[in-house]
């Protein structure tokens, strides 16, 4: 009959508390960063409804000379935007594998397309005949397009952080809370862009 080593079964029950503890922090930390993400979903739904109360009650909706907005290159950048959520997705189920290099490659594609839809922005910006003070749909379209452009940025940010650190050793041996987090993000940013590329574009 064999006898248990107390020691050892101590250091077993050392180990799984500190796992637990792990988790138990990386879930505060998670519905914390949900509860930012809420916070930013009121900001963002204050100037939808902005935007929507001035479209139907304003008399001169569109700046003078300004009939429309181009919807092709926006649509090209919308679907650009949107399908990089599904890359990311990808990224990180390959993290989940532990196959780092997949995860890379498709965590960078992200971050081109990403980087790719702000250039896209840009040039509509450059190509625009009205400016930020044209009247009130010069400054909420600017306003909009300009504080999501921003979030844009941050993720893409947020992502060359979480790349650069998949080179460090052991990186990941503590959890993978920083891209989960950056994930969940992006699919944000994608939602929002979605929202308002229908009322800004489709609703003209």
């Amino acid at each position: 009959m064999t006898s248990l080593d107390p020691t050892l079964n101590q250091e077993k029950l050392t180990q799984s508390s500190q796992v637990a503890h792990k988790h138990e922090e990386e879930d505060n930390r998670m519905l914390g960063f949900i509860i930012f993400l809420l916070s930013e979903s009121v900001i963002f739904l204050s100037f939808f409804a902005g935007y929507i109360v001035y479209k139907t009650t304003a008399v001169d909706w569109l700046p003078p000379g300004v009939s429309g907005l181009e919807i092709r290159e926006p649509a090209i950048n919308t679907v650009i935007l949107v399908s990089s959520s599904f890359v990311i997705y990808i990224a990180e189920r390959f993290l989940h594998k532990e196959n780092l290099w997949g995860f890379r490659i498709f965590w960078l594609l992200t971050m081109v397309m990403g980087s790719y839809f702000l250039y896209g922005q840009a040039v509509e910006w450059q190509g625009l005949e009205f400016g930020f003070t044209s009247g009130v749909f010069g400054g909420i379209f600017y306003l909009l397009t300009g504080f999501h452009g921003l979030h844009v940025l941050t993720g893409v940010l947020l992502q060359a952080i979480m790349l650069i650190r998949s080179f460090l050793p052991n990186n990941y041996a503590g959890g993978q809370f920083g891209v989960e987090s950056t994930s969940l993000f992006w699919h944000f940013v994608d939602v929002i862009w979605i929202v308002l590329f229908i009322l800004i574009y489709v609703w003209q």
